[in-house]
């Protein structure tokens, strides 16, 4: 950086026009020169961002891991990622930005929208796995490409159809113990997302349900047939209808080839059937970018 010296002059001495125009000519040139600086002026994006951070932001090919621990600014970083490739030219469309609980998602997607523009927010693709996969379902599950008619189940909805299936199998009239809807509802939903069996679930897990495994079996089966019969899936479903489309070869061709980025924050917390899926939703091309820490995975079997 170059300054400026004062110079005393005596402001009665007059000088001719062209010493006028020399002096200011010199004067613009230095002042130009203070604006120099020897260190470049971050990008938008990068602004606020430690080394390791803009490092993180600023990687171009690969599959990209981040490992941090809490209040380091990991989902900073993620932000930072997203509109470093909006500022290069991706298109948000061509986005995918992953999370796992609605306020999440929607914090996330605040972020991104302050970092960028409110518009781009809303182009990206972005959302919890239950969300998305509802909404490319909704888009693309259906034969041809076309998408599926269906109605959501969300937890309160799930357990009160499991309820009734508890009931109608004559188990919720029973004089013994048995297992009451909403552990039902979650020995099914680990079943499903540990991908193991009911007995080694129940063995590990719920150990006290153990005489009732058979009963278990039949009720999880009648659940499954009504859902199919009102056409509603639950959340375990949507991840299970999602994973088998990618996997399709139709399906594989539709979507695989949909985001050139995908990028996942907390991603210590998938399980088996969300890591078959961003496996395969990157099968066309797209690059990962997963952020996460071991340390606060809130799901023991993920």
């Amino acid at each position: 950086m170059v300054t400026l010296s004062k110079r005393v002059r005596d402001p009665w001495v007059l000088e001719s026009p062209e010493a006028v125009s020399t002096r200011g000519r010199v004067a613009g040139y230095m002042i130009e020169l203070m604006f120099e600086s020897g260190e470049e002026s971050p990008p938008p994006w990068a602004v606020g961002l430690n080394a390791e951070q803009r490092a993180a932001a600023a990687h171009e090919s690969g599959p990209l891991l981040i490992v941090a621990g809490a209040g380091t600014g990991k989902t900073r970083t993620l932000v930072a990622r997203v509109s470093r490739l909006v500022h290069e030219g991706v298109q948000p469309e061509r986005i995918l930005l992953l999370t796992f609980t609605r306020r999440a998602a929607q914090e996330m997607m605040d972020r991104v929208g302050a970092a960028t523009e409110r518009r781009v927010a809303t182009r990206l693709w972005g959302g919890t796995f239950h969300s998305v996969a509802s909404r490319l379902l909704r888009t693309n599950g259906g034969p041809g490409g076309s998408g599926l008619q269906f109605s959501v189940l969300d937890p309160g909805d799930a357990g009160d159809l499991m309820n009734l299936v508890r009931t109608e199998s004559g188990h919720g009239r029973s004089r013994r113990r048995f297992p009451r809807a909403q552990t039902l509802v979650s020995i099914h939903s680990r079943v499903v997302n540990s991908q193991r069996k009911l007995s080694e679930v129940v063995e590990e897990h719920f150990p006290w349900v153990g005489e009732h495994t058979d009963a278990l079996k039949e009720i999880f089966r009648s659940y499954t047939a009504r859902k199919r019969r009102q056409r509603v899936l639950d959340y375990d479903d949507l991840l299970l209808m999602w994973r088998a489309l990618v996997t399709s070869p139709a399906g594989a061709r539709q979507l695989g080839g949909l985001f050139d980025h995908i990028l996942i924050d907390e991603y210590q917390d998938t399980n088996p059937i969300q890591a078959d899926i961003v496996r395969q939703m990157c099968s066309g091309g797209a690059q990962l970018t997963v952020v996460g820490d071991d340390a606060q995975a809130i799901y023991g079997f993920r």
